[in-house]
């Protein structure tokens, strides 16, 4: 039975549904504000003090499991990131749920779903990830060698970073690098991300932080071979006139051209033989004869060098863009993260300011 009075609630072990194996059903207190329903109370009362004494305690490490389990999607895939027995998991988990006296994952075949109460908990466990990666972190930061898994999420399979990234895994053998190539924006703590490379707009969010990387400059190319059979244009008006090759948005559409020479702007969409949310695809396009595309200066170069590109346009630039570095504004950043960081930053920081 719930009483209201004084802004708090009262509630009953009983308007909780809290069934414990050997404790009688006994009132219970919780600072939740008056105009809460009991169930919503149940986030509060992991820790919650009972009457005469008693603690309903529950073990951290079902917690983290429990969150562990929530993040990788199955139990089998929990189980092997915490390298633990899929059979640990199950039985954890399952204890952890007959101790709250409540489902919090609903199962399936195909996958597993949060309850309400999963949901509830859910909140707490990830302090519990939080304290125990801070934890890690702070060991992190004392090792001399870097270590661990580093997950990176980039919107565009950028080539300019290519060998960069091929660098990186040879410099730091102890780091494993997952990178996930997306059109869609992470969210970097709720997925467990340690960095995401950004072009342009960055999130409102007092928890990340950004560190500028490079700012990127692109023109217009195709391959000798297009501009032999089709002609070479002269001005951005005779693109429309043309074969192009599109990059698209996040919602799918083709993104339009942007074109500078000093105070002069253009701006349109020529005629698309083909779109891709991949400049290395495009490039690839282009390089084969398939029309003329957008690309970064940097990454079109050794092709212009070597006879496989030749630049269109060439007066005439996309607005300039600055690659981001995005990650956790945590106190005690992980070896990992910083060694990433610092290795973008030498690699591409330096070419910045020569450019």
């Amino acid at each position: 039975m719930s009483e209201h009075g004084g802004g708090r609630s009262r509630i009953t072990a009983s308007d909780l549904d809290i069934h414990r194996a050997g404790v009688e059903e006994r009132s219970i207190t919780i600072a939740c504000a008056a105009d809460k329903k009991p169930r919503e109370c149940r986030a509060l009362f992991l820790s919650a003090k009972i009457d005469d004494g008693g603690t309903m305690h529950l073990e951290p490490n079902d917690l983290l499991l429990f969150a562990r389990v929530v993040e990788e999607g199955s139990f089998s895939r929990a189980a092997q990131r915490l390298e633990v027995p899929v059979s640990t998991v199950s039985r954890r988990i399952t204890a952890l749920e007959s101790q709250l006296g409540e489902r919090l994952l609903q199962r399936s075949t195909r996958k597993l779903s949060l309850t309400e109460l999963g949901s509830a908990v859910l909140d707490h466990a990830r302090q519990v990830v939080q304290g125990v990666e801070a934890t890690t972190a702070l060991a992190d930061h004392q090792q001399v060698q870097p270590r661990g898994r580093l997950r990176v999420s980039m919107l565009a399979d950028f080539g300019l970073l290519t060998p960069f990234l091929a660098e990186f895994v040879s410099r730091y053998p102890s780091i494993f690098l997952q990178l996930e190539v997306s059109t869609r924006f992470v969210d970097l703590i709720g997925e467990n991300f340690d960095v995401a490379l950004r072009l342009r707009h960055l999130p409102d969010d007092a928890t990340l932080v950004a560190r500028r990387i490079v700012e990127l400059h692109g023109g217009v190319y195709a391959s000798p071979a297009y501009l032999k059979r089709r002609g070479m244009p002269r001005e951005p008006a005779a693109l429309l006139e043309h074969d192009t090759l599109h990059a698209m948005s996040a919602s799918g559409e083709p993104m339009q051209w942007i074109l500078h020479r000093g105070t002069g702007r253009w701006q349109g969409l020529p005629p698309g033989r083909a779109s891709a949310n991949s400049p290395d695809i495009l490039m690839r396009l282009a390089i084969h004869g398939a029309g003329i595309t957008l690309q970064e200066e940097r990454f079109a170069d050794p092709y212009v060098k070597g006879g496989q590109l030749a630049r269109v346009l060439p007066d005439w630039h996309l607005p300039p863009a600055t690659l981001w570095a995005v990650f956790p504004g945590r106190r005690l950043m992980p070896a990992r993260t910083r060694a990433f960081i610092d290795a973008l930053l030498a690699r591409f920081g330096a070419v910045d300011r020569k450019s």
